[in-house]
């Protein structure tokens, strides 16, 4: 029996898979443990390791291959971890050790990667256009990223990882000229622009009051707060910016918005009008934007199509 083994490392929990097939159908088990990241990387290992065992024990099964979904990615040049929000695994050859600790092959993917590739494969690309050539994952949440997914020649979905492990980082592109400081290094990117916390800390600039998200959002849409409304235009203008660049340069058969600002409806309508501005098409957008399908579920399920 062929099955898909995939794990999702969080910064707090741990999730492990088994599918019977690459379907979300098709789960034979799920187990979560909890990272205790506070502990060291060889901790975070030893947690993995007990995870696959209760996987193995639970199923009778063994598994000749893993795929893991990672914060951060594996620098092709050192082969080791970098860009990873849990900091112990940056630096080390994260997915050589798991590999030695697991006695299986092991492959690791950021995770909008992994979330582009579900989407892309058994999400809601699927339910759209089975038969797509280049979907992008775009993830809009506390952070800014994003994965690029193609059909090979052999017509199978190909992650564009990229030569320096870095395809799809969205999120750092320049956006705003001189706006906010980036842990990155650099000014006004995409994730200090458009992300959850940079939207509600315009909000707080504008009006002196600290509101999430979503009261911005319930304020704006009751028309009773200009600063929200200014919080949700700067919103929608950024982001048709941000996206039309994705379009220019790779031109996906569809964008699929993760992430909880991903949930804001209006992305779907004015802040596509907006991109249309900026696309060089004569103001055509031909390109789906769609909403996800698998929720949190996306990152277990890229990480077992690994």
């Amino acid at each position: 029996m062929q099955t898909y083994w995939g794990v999702d490392l969080g910064g707090t929990k741990i999730e492990g898979v088994v599918l019977a097939a690459p379907s979300p159908d098709a789960v034979l088990i799920r187990k979560r443990v909890d990272t205790e990241s506070q502990y060291g990387y060889e901790h975070i290992i030893s947690q993995i390791s007990k995870l696959i065992q209760l996987l193995k024990d639970e199923t009778g099964l063994q598994p000749d291959k893993i795929g893991f979904c990672t914060p951060g990615t594996i620098d092709p040049g050192t082969n080791t971890m970098k860009n990873s929000n849990i900091i112990c695994i940056n630096g080390r050859p994260f997915q050589d050790d798991l590999s030695k600790a697991l006695g299986v092959t092991v492959r690791t993917m950021n995770d909008a990667n992994c979330f582009a590739l579900s989407e892309a494969t058994m999400g809601r690309v699927q339910d759209v256009i089975p038969d797509f050539r280049m979907v992008f994952g775009v993830i809009m949440g506390t952070g800014v990223g994003g994965g690029v997914v193609f059909r090979g020649l052999d017509g199978q979905p190909v992650v564009q990882a990229g030569r320096q492990g870095i395809g799809g980082e969205w999120g750092h592109n320049i956006l705003e000229e001189n706006g906010y400081p980036c842990y990155c290094g650099k000014r006004g990117c995409n994730e200090q622009v458009i992300s959850g916390p940079a939207l509600q800390r315009f909000y707080l600039e504008q009006s002196g009051e600290s509101r999430n998200l979503k009261e911005i959002l319930d304020r704006h849409y009751q028309g009773i707060d200009s600063y929200a409304t200014a919080t949700v235009e700067r919103l929608l203008e950024y982001f048709g910016r941000a996206v039309s660049t994705l379009v220019n340069i790779l031109d996906p058969d569809a964008i699929v918005l993760g992430g909880g600002v991903g949930n804001v409806d209006l992305l779907y309508t004015e802040g596509v009008e907006r991109a249309k501005k900026y696309v060089f098409n004569s103001g055509r957008l031909d390109t789906l934007f769609l909403k996800p399908k698998l929720g949190d579920s996306a990152g277990v399920f890229g990480a077992a199509l690994l």
